[in-house]
């Protein structure tokens, strides 16, 4: 038996599938380019699909739905996508559809459907369609993945400037807390030593976690796919079509290619595990262990700066040596932070500094206040 709160659930289903088949409509009679068209067409009909569904789950709780109306926010959206074109809303309904494409999972009445796996493939084809503020041309995923290739150095620049002023901050705080508590002695410098293992090992571990959790989530994406393709294989090829009527193709080029392509299994696998699920199955997120010796790398060359003033020297001298060589460091980072984004070397420079040399602060009169305490 259903219960209310099941009842309530459907009816916003239904009410969802009905507002999102209407916006799709709309865009179509939007849209100028054929194939892409047919794409919204094609999603109409899915999510009017999915509506009738949830008609007969209604209509078996004995709650029937009733005739169906678009709600407010639908028909602002369907107006304006009608008189403005589908590119005004894309990025609004691209959204909606990646933030929801999850929904169906952990509803029990969706399993041993198509509705979960179709909702995701929504959220990829619009996601292509939004990649260009011109619409998808047959080259997008080609430009897609050279500006992905491209990216490639930004994003590791970025890991090792972020990772090594964790690594800075974090100790050269440390440091500073117990200098302000007992700054004789090698205190300080069996602190900071500590700081820097500790911190590298648990950053490490950390990384090795996060991205073990993304392989096997990937794997176990990858599995539900093939499983899909060897249960419903004409499913999966008209996934395939609409994908590839989204890149550009006519309706008949991508029946066709979907066709071939489902002839081959392995190739289909492969094919869909990177268009529909936006997962390279020769990669499935890289390496834990490479991210978690990267991250340990890091992190100890940030955090061995602060330490290393301390073997040579000690006292105050030592203190204030780190924190001369810290600061010098943290605004180098600021600079090389300008590298991605742009922004002036100076300011971006200045702010790191005094973001770092705060935090430091801080941990130094606490560690002060402390001191005097138990002193």
């Amino acid at each position: 038996m259903s219960t209310a709160q099941d009842v309530e659930r459907y009816r916003q289903n239904w009410q969802d599938e009905v507002d999102s088949a209407a916006r799709y409509r709309a865009m179509a009679d939007g849209e100028a380019r054929p194939g892409v068209l047919t794409v919204y067409r094609d999603l109409a009909e899915m999510e009017e699909k999915h509506a009738a569904f949830w008609e007969r789950r209604l209509a078996d709780a004995g709650a029937p739905a009733g005739p169906r109306r678009i709600g407010w926010r639908t028909r602002v959206l369907v107006w304006l996508a009608r008189h403005f074109g589908a590119g005004l809303i894309l990025p609004t309904i691209a959204a909606g559809e990646h933030r929801d494409r999850n929904d169906y999972l952990a509803q029990a009445e969706t399993h041993g459907t198509r509705m979960a796996a179709q909702e995701r493939t929504h959220a990829r084809i619009l996601g292509l369609l939004a990649s260009e503020t011109s619409g998808v041309e047959g080259g997008v995923v080609a430009q897609i993945e050279g500006r992905h290739h491209r990216n490639v150095g930004g994003n590791a620049l970025r890991a090792a400037v972020l990772g090594a002023n964790d690594g800075l901050c974090s100790n050269l705080s440390l440091v500073m807390g117990v200098a302000g508590a007992a700054p004789s002695g090698h205190a300080v410098l069996f602190a900071g030593i500590a700081g820097l293992v500790a911190g590298a090992f648990s950053m490490a571990l950390g990384e090795w976690v996060s991205v073990t959790s993304a392989r096997e989530l990937a794997e176990r994406e990858v599995a539900t796919e093939e499983s899909e393709l060897e249960v419903t294989p004409e499913d999966e090829r008209e996934e395939l079509q609409l994908i590839y009527e989204a890149k550009g193709l006519s309706r008949a080029e991508a029946d066709q290619l979907s066709r071939e392509l489902l002839a081959r299994p392995r190739t289909a696998l492969e094919v869909l595990t990177r268009e529909e699920l936006g997962i390279d199955p020769g990669d499935l997120g890289g390496s834990p262990w490479t991210a978690a010796g990267t991250s340990f790398v890091l992190f100890a060359i940030g955090a061995v700066i602060p330490v290393l003033p301390l073997v040579f020297v000690s006292g105050w001298t030592a203190v204030g040596v780190s924190v001369g060589v810290s600061a010098l460091t943290l605004f180098g980072i600021g600079a090389a932070i300008t590298i991605l984004t742009g922004r002036s070397v100076w300011r971006t420079g200045l702010r790191q500094l005094m973001l770092g040399l705060s935090a430091a602060g801080c941990t130094f009169v606490i560690g002060r206040l402390a001191g005097v305490a138990l002193g």
